[in-house]
């Protein structure tokens, strides 16, 4: 697991209006270091031009920086000048090899663009403030090239991708002896002809595609490439462009050593959703400080931006065998099944409140029965994982209008997914009302802790809505402290994860009115179409931790954690780009809702975190985090 993390100060570089050559766009920059300064080189996208492009004209620009994110002295550095250039130099990838500054760049040789004019040049600096030597590279349509910075078992290695523009296209490698080679034409004749033994497939899908990213980096358990992969690349709107590594063999970098399982990185900034090409990220180059990795790349093709991630995680993440699960699972899961004799619970008992009271943690499950009929049973147990108290009869059941079934007499209605918050000496709970007919909405209700330690359960006050009518809302919990002398709410409004701020909580007189967005999907990615609250968040001295759920593209349920910022919650600090948890064995794959694990349950006990989480909306399971090891994954030392 771990987390990347964009520069407060993105955009690095942006177009200039009053240069011609660089005033529309300014992105995909490839660093390096020359002693204290980083070197960035970006492509510079012109005003379009009448006579050779109506979408401007490509060159390489150059940038200086003493810190990596605050860039000046930016001038023209490469410039179309040959015949197979004419009509534009993009994306350049810059590599010190041997003494010298190899630089790779995509040459278009003509207009309109197409596979006949778009092929890889180089160009070879002694001191990156000029060029010596300017080379055509590929006799065939190829882009994205760029240099390992030593050799590998005495060959000069490149990887790049070839044939982007006539699919199929092919993530490859080449080894030569010399440099020259690399501007040989019967080199890649040759090295054409076999083709086929020299590409690297990442591919999770056919339609997808992939491009080289930055200059591969040298690690001790492989050669990390920071790379492109667009999933959909052929599907128009559906096309979702992230940010994904992998790990090359040291001595044979055509082996694939492990590799991210979904995007690091997607579209989700302003100026990485709007721009000359909306919705793209494109990693252009990367930089390793000590074991902070990193990552330049390009934000709606206008844009130069950074991210920072932290490279020991990373790894962890990439290599299969060394993947340590955060997230322990009790050996006692599932730990409530359903109990065939009693009706109302017979079917499902799953996700479920809890709160710490009294020495015990107090469970609040949601159950259903054979009329799909959701009321929310009582269990407790004292060490986190073993049941010692059960009641044989609902805690609570519908009560309102809004939440007595309307619909078909086996109809999914009742009382939903409740979340619990102390407030003083009272209990809030929040759940989802349904009625089988109108749209889910979310009712509150209060009790207080004397009577709920004494199991009062007839002392429930009884529900008002929160949410509005007619719109799905459902996912509420209630801060368990007034935040700037207001009560704050979380929800959820498909998809996004929504807050409110309240001066009371009398619902008799209003609902929710607002969605003060704190998140949403990330396209491509686990959680990808929708997401929602587990638990009320807990207040931590870093932040409120808040675990929350994910819905994939496939309708699978996965938990991720995200850090909120301490005065104002509706800031995300840090939010895990992998899962903390996700279906894997057979009580959370196979039930009423297959592949999904869904907590509305989260108790602080010392450094321990007990996750209570449906297993595939049938069984109720319990898992245990450390905070201070979830914490230095959140929050990495070289990232603050």
């Amino acid at each position: 697991m771990y987390v990347i993390r964009r520069s407060e100060h993105n955009p690095l570089i942006s177009p200039v209006s009053d240069r011609q050559w660089e005033s529309r766009g300014t992105f995909n920059g490839s660093p390096i270091k020359r002693g204290a300064v980083t070197h960035l080189l970006y492509r510079a996208l012109s005003r379009p031009d009448a006579l050779m492009s109506p979408g401007g004209v490509s060159s390489i620009g150059k940038a200086l920086s003493l810190d990596g994110e605050h860039f000046q002295n930016r001038r023209q550095f490469i410039t179309p000048e040959e015949e197979w250039e004419k009509y534009g130099c993009e994306d350049p990838r810059v590599t010190f090899f041997e003494g010298q500054y190899i630089i790779f760049y995509t040459a278009l040789g003509g207009f309109p663009y197409g596979p006949g004019n778009i092929k890889v040049a180089l160009a070879i600096s002694d001191d990156l403030e000029t060029i010596q030597e300017k080379h055509l590279v590929t006799p065939f349509n190829a882009k994205a090239m760029t240099l390992f910075p030593e050799r590998i078992n005495g060959k000069i290695t490149v990887i790049f991708s070839a044939h982007t523009d006539e699919p199929p296209s092919h993530m490859c490698i080449a080894q030569c002896d010399k440099l020259e080679d690399l501007w040989d034409i019967k080199f890649w004749e040759k090295w054409h002809s076999e083709i086929d033994s020299h590409i690297i497939n990442p591919l999770r899908f056919p339609e997808d595609h992939v491009e080289v990213g930055a200059a591969p980096i040298k690690t001790k358990d492989g050669w990390l490439l920071i790379y492109s992969y667009i999933q959909r690349y052929f599907d128009g709107d559906k096309r979702v462009f992230g940010i994904e590594a992998m790990l090359l063999g040291l001595t044979d970098p055509h082996t694939i050593v492990g590799a991210t399982k979904g995007p690091m990185m997607v579209p989700e900034a302003n100026y990485e959703q709007y721009g000359v090409v909306p919705n793209i990220v494109f990693p252009s180059g990367a930089l390793l400080e000590k074991n902070r990795l990193d990552i330049y790349y390009g934000g709606a093709d206008t844009i130069c931006a950074k991210a920072s991630l932290n490279l020991p995680d990373l790894l962890a993440a990439l290599i299969p065998e060394r993947r340590i699960e955060l997230v322990v699972r009790a050996k006692e899961n599932p730990i409530l099944l359903p109990i065939p004799e009693h009706p109302w619970e017979k079917n499902a008992v799953f996700n479920a409140a809890a709160i710490d009271l009294g020495g015990k943690i107090h469970i609040l499950y949601r159950a259903m029965g054979d009329d799909n009929t959701s009321v929310i049973g009582y269990a407790a147990t004292k060490n986190g994982v073993k049941i010692i108290d059960r009641d044989p009869e609902p805690m609570y059941i519908p009560r309102a209008d809004f939440e007595l079934k309307k619909g078909s007499p086996t109809g999914n209605s009742g009382c939903e997914d409740p979340r619990i918050t102390q407030i003083d000496d009272t209990l809030y709970m929040a759940y989802t009302a349904y009625n089988g007919v109108d749209s889910t909405r979310v009712a509150l209700t209060s009790i207080s802790v004397d009577d709920f330690l004494n199991k009062r359960w007839n002392k429930w006050s009884m529900p008002v809505l929160t949410t509005p009518d007619n719109v799905n809302d459902k996912d509420t919990c209630l801060m368990p402290e007034k935040i700037a002398g207001q009560y704050m709410l979380l929800h959820r409004i498909d998809p996004q994860l929504c807050a409110d701020f309240l001066d009371t909580l009398d619902f008799t007189k209003m609902r929710l009115s607002r969605c003060i967005e704190i998140m949403g999907p990330r396209p491509g990615c686990w959680d990808s179409v929708k997401i929602g609250i587990a638990a009320p968040p807990i207040k931590t001295d870093k932040g409120w931790l808040l675990i929350y759920h994910g819905v994939s593209k496939t309708a699978t349920y996965r938990l991720g954690a995200v850090l909120l910022d301490l005065q104002n919650p509706s800031i995300v600090l840090s939010r895990s780009v992998d899962t903390i948890l996700e279906p894997l064995l057979p009580y959370e794959r196979i039930g009423i809702v297959r592949n999904a694990v869904f907590s509305c349950g989260v108790v602080l006990r010392g450094d321990n975190l007990f996750i209570y989480y449906g297993g595939a909306d049938t069984v109720l399971g319990v898992a245990k985090m450390s905070l201070k090891k979830l914490f230095k994954i959140l929050l990495p030392e070289n990232l603050t």
